[in-house]
């Protein structure tokens, strides 16, 4: 026969029945199946990052707000690790979530986050160090766990990098305002400093002047001095005058009392006219004598009141004439007098001008000072060491401080339990081609489905326990992988491959050779929704429900638990879920056998499409 001929017998022979042709479209329909589900589950993982879980822990305490210059210090406080986290979870690049720092851990050992970003409580007085004496970095604080993803924690890597760059960035650009903001007011301080300088001369001027004009006011009270000087030699000559008046009055008063002296000297002479006219006239001496007793008294009074008159003009004309002089000398003197207290008041004035310029020279110097001062304090003292430190702080504000809680080694450790899980699959599925499912006979002699059903199961059970414990090998050996707890993750192998060698079992009773094909399927569908690569949280939504069902993906959680050093409770947790898997596929083929004991099908007669 021919080889065309061939080939179409072949075909026909593909093609003979409606199960036939369904299964040759099946198997030409897997690479675009596995290709498809492939490609959609990482088409853009990157574009789900933001329902990938990280937990935030927020510790920072904040700081005094940073000063410059002159600025008085203030009660204000900054919180840098707040403003980071508000960018972080407004910026929505993973699904951040706020925790304590016991809640984070917990999330993280228990896989309900991936990682973990701590800002530490001196987050923020660190970032503001550059500008003291003990400047040193901040810290971001990654803590991950490879046996929840290891890609994630390199994603945690990756992002703790761009948060510490951004961090960087922010800090950097306020050491520069700051900087440029200390500067400013040193030049500020220096154009105080300049202002009370300026005071200083304005002051210095005004002491000047004051000085002046105390002097004015002192050449006016040497005037007042020499007026004063003038009043008294005024006052002299009025004394001179009054000693002339008085010589001239008592000139006056000497002819009066001589002419009042001649009067009187004269009244005895009067008397002797009067007698002899008296006489002449006849009367006699008694009459005579009488009128003479009479004009004697009247002489008398006469001569003792001219004598108090005279006595009584002398003393009012001397006083009269003291007093006029007296008057003014007296006048001169209070004028003499005003002068002076006109200088003392120009002298005194002029002292408060000299004292309200010294005032304004100390009020300028210590302007003057106190603006250099701070300006001084506006530039710390510097060291080497100190100026160092600061470079380095500035140049580099944050610094990452990385942990795990359980850690792969490299890599290929990081996918090792994704692969190995796979290549437990794909050993079972191997093993189905060749090993028959249900022995026929068995089926015909025994009637005993529990016996068939793990005669069945048993044997590709060993067989995959041989793969896993050759596998480990490769693993330990060639690979130098290096496992926490060997035995344990030797152990989850095994029943993986058990469990795997129950569910292929229970396809291929029920459904045969489509039961074997849809092994392959599930294998395809396992491949994209294990999180083996990236996290399972990046997946559609529909291949994300698939990663919480099916047990690839346990197998590959279990396996990093106990690889890499994780939480041994998980590992139970994911082996109990292995263990309802192997038990519900063996008690479904179990039926499916005790079907097959009690009705024989034409199907069952049919040859297999596969092996």
């Amino acid at each position: 026969m021919k080889v065309p001929a061939m080939i179409a017998a072949e075909l026909r022979r593909l093609t003979a029945s409606r199960m036939g042709i369904l299964a040759l479209v099946a198997l030409i329909c897997v690479p675009i199946l596995y290709g498809g589900l492939y490609l959609w589950a990482n088409q853009d993982p990157y574009a789900k990052f933001s329902e990938v879980p990280v937990a935030l822990v927020v510790d920072d305490e904040g700081a005094p707000a940073p000063t410059t210059g002159t600025q008085p210090a203030t009660d204000e406080t900054v919180n840098y690790g707040e403003d980071v986290a508000e960018n972080l979870i407004e910026g929505n690049a993973f699904d951040w979530q706020r925790m304590t720092e016991d809640e984070a851990a917990d999330a993280l050992r228990h896989g309900a986050v991936d990682f973990t970003v701590t800002i530490p409580s001196d987050f923020s007085a660190a970032l503001t160090s550059a500008a003291g004496d003990d400047p040193h970095q901040a810290r971001i604080e990654l803590e991950t766990n490879d046996a929840n993803n290891y890609l994630a924690s390199s994603m945690g890597s990756q992002a703790v990098e761009k948060i510490r760059s951004s961090v960087a960035e922010m800090v950097g650009s306020e050491a520069a305002e700051r900087l440029l903001t200390g500067l400013s007011d040193v030049r500020d301080n220096l154009i105080s400093a300049t202002d009370g300088a300026t005071q200083l001369v304005d002051g210095a001027r005004s002491a000047a002047s004051g000085s002046t004009t105390l002097a004015e006011g002192t050449a006016k009270l040497a005037d007042g001095s020499a007026q004063l000087a003038s009043g008294a030699k005024t006052l002299a000559d009025g004394a001179q005058q009054v000693s002339a008046g008085n010589r001239q009055l008592a000139d006056v008063a000497d002819r009066a009392g001589a002419a009042v002296q001649e009067a009187t000297n004269a009244l005895p002479q009067v008397r002797a006219d009067i007698t002899d006219v008296l006489t002449e006239q006849g009367l006699a001496p008694e009459e005579i004598d009488a009128v003479l007793a009479r004009l004697d008294p009247l002489g008398t009074r006469i001569e003792e009141g001219n004598a108090q008159v005279q006595d009584a003009v002398g003393k009012v004309d001397q006083l009269a004439a003291g007093s006029a002089s007296l008057a003014s000398g007296a006048s001169e003197l209070a004028g003499g007098a005003g002068t002076l207290a006109t200088g003392a008041a120009a002298a005194n004035s002029g002292a408060a001008q000299l004292r309200d310029g010294l005032q304004k020279l100390s009020s300028g110097t210590a302007e003057l000072r106190d603006g250099l001062a701070d300006g001084v304090q506006a530039i710390p003292a510097s060291t080497p060491d100190l100026r160092s430190l600061q470079a380095d702080t500035i140049a580099d504000p944050v610094k990452v401080s990385s942990d795990k809680v359980a850690s792969a080694e490299d890599y290929g450790a990081g996918l090792a339990p994704f692969f190995a899980a796979l290549s437990a699959w794909i050993g079972i599925y191997a093993l189905f081609l060749i090993v028959k499912p249900i022995s026929r006979r068995a089926v015909t002699a025994l009637h005993s489905p529990i016996r068939i059903t793990l005669a069945g199961w048993l044997t590709p059970a060993m067989l995959g326990a041989v793969q896993m414990l050759g596998l480990m090998g490769i693993l330990a050996l060639t690979l130098g992988f290096t496992f926490d707890h060997p035995l344990g993750t030797l152990g989850v192998m095994m029943f993986a491959s058990a469990t795997f060698a129950a569910i292929i079992l229970a396809l291929n009773v029920w459904l045969g050779s489509v039961g074997q094909f849809l092994g392959l399927v599930l294998m395809v569908l396992q491949l994209v929704t294990a999180g083996g690569t990236f996290p399972w949280q990046t997946l559609p939504a529909p291949l994300a429900a698939l990663h919480h069902v099916l047990p690839l993906g346990y197998v590959v959680d279990a396996m990093r638990q106990l690889m890499y050093g994780g939480d041994s409770a998980r590992a139970g947790w994911d082996l109990a879920v292995l263990g309802a898997w192997l038990l519900g596929a063996l008690l479904l083929a179990m039926i499916g056998v005790t079907r097959m004991t009690h009705r024989r099908t034409l199907r069952d007669l049919q040859p297999s499409l596969i092996g």
